[in-house]
């Protein structure tokens, strides 16, 4: 069997030279050019058909910008995660574990159950709704700005930006 890597939507008609927008309508195929299997995508005006030697073609929507997606966040990763860092004391994995957890609530995983201070630190507890068992969390006092540079790095570290 063989593997062709196939590009990504050029976001361009192939023939009118127009730029394609997020969720319209198009049309691509895959030509022979210069020993490899190359992808044209051609607009919904445009398009009169598969070009000539084409191998495959289809219609399609033009997907999203990469900086307009959501990531697609696997929850049982992301609580593995959590659970992972769990009794970490230095602070990027505090603050690592701390945006997962704030994560997972907002994901519905783990719902706040209490806040107490020790050592002079705020803990929050956090309950998952699977087991229902109660983690601590250290809260790292972090910023908006760290929360998302933190969140951001949690989301590449993952795998999902």
């Amino acid at each position: 069997m063989v593997d062709y890597q196939i590009q990504t939507s050029s976001r361009q008609c192939c023939v009118t030279g127009r730029t394609l927008e997020p969720g319209e309508v198009c049309y691509s195929a895959l030509v022979p050019e210069g020993g490899q299997l190359v992808r044209r995508d051609d607009s919904r005006d445009a398009w009169q058909g598969p070009p000539a030697g084409a191998v495959g073609y289809w219609q399609g929507k033009v997907p999203a910008r990469e900086t307009d997606r959501k990531p697609v966040i696997d929850d049982d990763v992301l609580m593995e995660c959590f659970l992972r860092l769990e009794g970490q004391q230095e602070p990027d994995r505090v603050s690592f574990r701390y945006v997962v957890g704030l994560l997972l609530m907002r994901r519905k995983r783990l719902k706040f159950d209490d806040v107490h201070v020790r050592d002079g630190r705020e803990v929050l507890c956090l309950k998952c709704n699977q087991t229902r068992q109660v983690h601590e969390v250290v809260n790292p006092a972090l910023s908006d700005d760290e929360i998302q540079a933190v969140q951001e790095e949690v989301f590449k570290v993952l795998g999902w930006r």
